[in-house]
This record gives structure tokens, sequence and C-alpha cells, in this order.
């Protein structure tokens, strides 16, 4: 294969990534950095329900949440030129969005730093070392808001950096991959901390639903009583 047909494959591979469509979340920013703000509106309106319900699991507060939304798309309008379009907008969003409900919690707890960036001890330090039998099947015995609700409390109980990425992987549905990047945490933190936040999930739903079926009616989400 000569010299000359490798160089004439390899820009018409760059020809064909330069023609590639952009992502119609592209397309918005870019109108929106050209001066466009109803493009950014359109952004506001795709983006701002996914924000609030990040910034409440977070914050465990509607008011800080609904404070977290208005702050972080206005840093985002803020700092759009500064968007370098690596990443996807959204994840890009929720790293503002995150950081901001963070912000609060510390402003809140000033004698507890809340980071994501520690390792964060679980009740034992440890995996949970026994997971409960829901038994019996807890989608029998309860309706779906029933179970919302419950697991919505439960999730509550986690601490901040399993409760995040909890919310940003398996409750809004970011890959990993965008997870970290969100987090500004590796690939490999984001699965540690993922299995981590399941099993001990796990572990506080199956002493809920243990608790209930001894007729304990007085239980709380976060399986500590």
């Amino acid at each position: 294969m000569s010299a000359k047909y490798c160089i004439v494959q390899r820009m018409a591979t760059i020809q064909n990534k330069l023609e590639e469509p952009i992502s119609e979340e592209l397309a918005l920013v870019r109108a929106a950095k050209n001066g466009d703000d109803a493009s950014f509106e359109e952004l506001v309106r795709r983006y701002d329900r996914n924000v609030f319900r990040i910034a409440q699991h977070i914050t465990q507060n509607r008011e800080d949440a609904e404070d977290v939304v208005q702050e972080a798309f206005l840093k985002a309008y803020s700092n759009l030129a500064k968007f370098q379009e690596q990443s996807k907008f959204y994840t890009w969003l929720v790293r503002i969005a995150v950081n901001e409900a963070l912000m609060k919690l510390r402003r809140k707890k000033p004698e507890r730093t809340v980071s994501l960036d520690e390792d964060i001890k679980t009740e034992d330090d440890s995996l949970p070392r026994e997971i409960a039998d829901w038994s019996p099947n807890p989608e029998q015995q309860y309706t779906q808001a029933e179970l919302s609700e419950i697991l919505s409390k439960t999730i509550q109980g986690l601490p901040p950096g399993f409760r995040t990425v909890f919310v940003l992987r398996d409750v809004e549905g970011l890959s990993t991959e965008e997870t970290a990047a969100a987090l500004e945490l590796s690939v490999p933190a984001v699965k540690s901390r993922l299995l981590r936040a399941r099993l001990q999930l796990r572990e506080r739903l199956g002493r809920y639903f243990q608790r209930r079926e001894n007729g304990d009616k007085d239980v709380s989400g976060d399986g500590n009583r």
C-alpha cells in the first residue's frame, strides 16, 4: 500500500468527520453562543426538570433545588463561550448544577465538608456484609406510588457522594463516562461508588421491608432505626 494511498484515505476520513451532522443540542448551543437567546431558552426547557431532580436529590430541599437550577443555568449562560464542546452540553450543565448543590450543602453544614473527591465511608466502612432478602416481593404488597416514595426516602439516606452518583447513573440514565465527566471523577471511581451505593441501598431497603413485615409501622427509609 503506497504512502500516497494512505494519505488520501486519511484525508477522506477527516473530511467525513467534518461533514458529520451535528446534534440538535449542539446546534442550539452554537446558536446561543452567537446571541440567539431563544436557543438557550430551548435548552432550559429541555433540561430544567432533570437538573431540578438532581439538585433536589443532593440538597433534599425543594427551595434549595430551585435556587440551584437558576444558578446553574445563569452560570451556564454566562460561561457559554467557555464551553469547548468536548462533551455534551447536558453533561457540562450537570457538572455546574452538582457543584452548586454541593455548595448549598457546605453552607448549611459548615462543620462537615461535603465533597465528591474524598473517600466516602459506609456505616461500617465496608460493603454490606449481608444483603437482606426481600421476601415476600415488595411489588406484591405495595402500590407503585408507595414503592416510589419508599425508594425516594431511602435514596435520601445515602451519603452525598454515593447519592449523587446513583442519581446520575441509575435515575437520570447518564452513562458511566458521562457521570464521570459530570462529577470530574475517574470511571473506576464512578463504578466503585455506584456499586457501593446499590448495595447500601438494597441493604437499607431490605431492613425497611423486614421491619414492615414484622409489624413495625413506624420505620424510616434510611434503615437506621
